[in-house]
């Protein structure tokens, strides 16, 4: 838990004045109970009413005290665990937008947000109830201990009889909730990536109308958390009422043994109180002892969940400085260069799979020219041009961007010379201004205004009622898929990139508008090198260079005209789609 400690450092005043606040607390409520017992003794049974007035105001006043340091400890325990867990939470953020691909593919969705939501809350529900009660407990529960064997050394005998039990009763049901706690978290994991697969597919889930199927599914993921949830419930609930019972009986004990010690005189009616007070006092502690434990050994699990990020390391990193990198505010001439990328004996495979995506891929593309990349699904068409930008690197072999390896650039930089436009069109809650200011936050709307109309998109973005100011929704869900496209590859065209990458991105246009898209990225676009992922071959028939992708393999490479005289799939490809 190493990684938590600079989080701990910059609440360190919080973490020692709340804990001594609630000690003051504590001594006042050790106190009490030898007031109540004088106010019997002396006020009650004398009948001294000036005696039971004086005392009864010190009773009041030193719980006025402990209400009043209660409250200062309750906002210093406020005020450390919200800190540090909105300091972890931020880092977690910050540490995730770090990961590459490869890394982001080993977590899902669903268990990043819990990680980033319900175990933090865990790990300061921990923090709160450790800095309120790590000095309380122990030292009431010594206190009591120590206050009773001053009023009766015979008597607390009694206690070296409950405490092992209740202990025993603490231990028992601890080792049976513990990985009860880990089996609840992973169905909790598992319902919140059932909810966001449905709200993500809802349209495709009515389409098939699965929507029992779906609900039985969930019900089901449900079922299997609340039964978890229910059994370390159950379990957990048996403490409070075993531990009464114990304490119970001993009060009983007590009761039966100090009334004799009364009758003989040894002991008082007030001191048999306030040595009940005291096993009551007792028992709350090892009650309180009890949560603590339950409480830091959820944080502890939820704080492993977290450290599991926090101790990936990215795959995908920039070199240093001093290595002779190319770094972002470098944007000037990187040397002479007679290839804007190039593809050297690359090999590649994703992470824990045995089978390459890529194989020997060996491509020169010269600064303007247009690739065209055209295979089947599952071909590896996606995975080549996804290690241009650098989002994986390769097995073997080098990519080469400008004539200087990939792994040489700060990635920041590479990525700031490139347009990208994935496969998913995703836009982002704002207004559309903001959307398209991605690449280029000081863009105008002039400079946006020529990139939608590249983009095919002006004829709808000026029939908005507030033009650049319309708000997206989340997801831009108050746009078509083809208007998304389009805004997607407006985005990217903003700025004016060196190297524009349109991963299957024309998908859902008509076969005019990809076409009228086409010329007007070659028309409007200067000197810029465009890689075009397509399974149209209308959409990459005028590239400068086609590459054909075959199980991760090229099987064709040279212009249209070319393939269909040299390659066999080129051919059946165009077939299915002409005739």
């Amino acid at each position: 838990m190493k990684n938590f400690g600079k989080y701990f450092k910059k609440y360190m005043k919080e973490l020692i004045l709340g804990p001594s606040f609630k000690l003051i607390e504590t001594v006042t409520e050790l106190i009490i109970p030898l007031l109540i017992s004088s106010m019997i003794d002396v006020g009650v049974a004398n009948r001294d009413i000036k005696h039971v007035m004086t005392y009864g105001a010190i009773v009041i006043a030193l719980n006025v005290v402990g209400i009043v340091v209660a409250i200062i400890c309750q906002k210093f325990a406020a005020k450390a665990s919200i800190g540090i867990g909105s300091n972890i939470r931020m880092d977690l953020y910050k540490k995730i937008n770090t990961l590459s691909h490869s890394e982001l593919d080993k977590y899902s969705t669903a268990t990043i947000n819990n990680r980033l939501t319900h175990d933090i809350t865990r790990i300061q529900q921990a923090i709160s109830m450790v800095i309120r009660m790590v000095t309380r407990t122990p030292f009431l529960l010594i206190g009591s201990m120590i206050m009773a064997m001053a009023i009766d050394i015979k008597l607390s005998l009694v206690f070296l009889i409950v405490i092992p039990i209740v202990l025993g009763i603490i231990v028992w049901i601890m080792r049976g909730t513990v990985p009860m706690y880990d089996r609840t978290q992973k169905n909790l994991d598992n319902v919140s990536n059932i909810t966001r697969e449905n709200l993500q597919g809802s349209r495709v889930i009515r389409s098939f109308n699965k929507q029992d199927y779906e609900e039985k599914r969930f019900e089901k993921a449900t079922q299997k958390l609340s039964k978890s949830s229910i059994k370390v419930a159950a379990v957990s609930s048996l403490l409070n009422p075993l531990t009464a019972t114990v304490i119970n009986f001993a009060i009983v004990a007590v009761l039966w043994f100090g009334g004799i010690q009364v009758n003989v005189g040894s002991l008082t009616q007030g001191q048999i109180i306030a040595f009940i007070n005291y096993l009551s006092q007792i028992s709350m502690s090892l009650i309180t002892l009890a949560n603590i434990v339950v409480a830091l050994i959820k944080a502890l699990n939820c704080g492993k969940r977290i450290n599991e990020v926090f101790n990936t390391k990215p795959s995908i990193r920039s070199p240093k400085a001093e290595s002779g990198m190319i770094t972002i505010d470098d944007s000037t001439d990187v040397g002479e260069y007679e290839y804007e990328v190039e593809f050297d004996g690359v090999d590649f495979a994703y992470p824990n799979t045995a089978k390459n995506a890529v194989n020997k891929l060996n491509l020169k593309v010269k600064p303007g020219e247009t690739i065209g990349i055209i295979g089947g699904t599952g071909s590896g068409k996606s995975s080549v041009v996804n290690l241009i930008p650098r989002f994986y690197d390769t097995t073997n072999g080098t990519v080469k961007v400008r004539g200087k390896d990939v792994k040489e650039y700060n990635v920041a930089y590479l990525r700031s010379i490139m347009g990208i436009v994935p496969q998913k069109s995703v836009l982002f809650t704002g207004s559309l201004r903001e959307n398209m200011q991605w690449r280029k936050p000081d863009a105008t709307d002039e400079e946006i205004f020529k990139a939608i109309k590249t983009a095919q998109g002006e004829d709808f973005v000026k029939e908005l009622p507030t033009k650049l100011d319309h708000k997206v929704q989340a997801g831009g869900k108050n746009f078509s898929g083809g208007q998304r496209q389009r805004l997607t590859i407006a985005r990217a065209l903003v700025g004016s990139p060196e190297i524009l990458i349109m991963d299957d991105s024309a998908s859902a246009l008509d076969f005019q508008t990809d076409a009228n898209l086409r010329a007007a990225i070659k028309k409007n676009t200067n000197n810029m090198t465009v890689f075009i992922v397509s399974q149209r071959v209308n959409t990459i028939r005028n590239a400068d260079q086609i590459i054909v992708m075959d199980k991760g393999n090229i099987v064709g490479h040279g212009t249209h005209e070319q393939l269909m005289e040299s390659c066999k799939v080129y051919q059946e490809i165009y077939n299915s789609q002409t005739k």
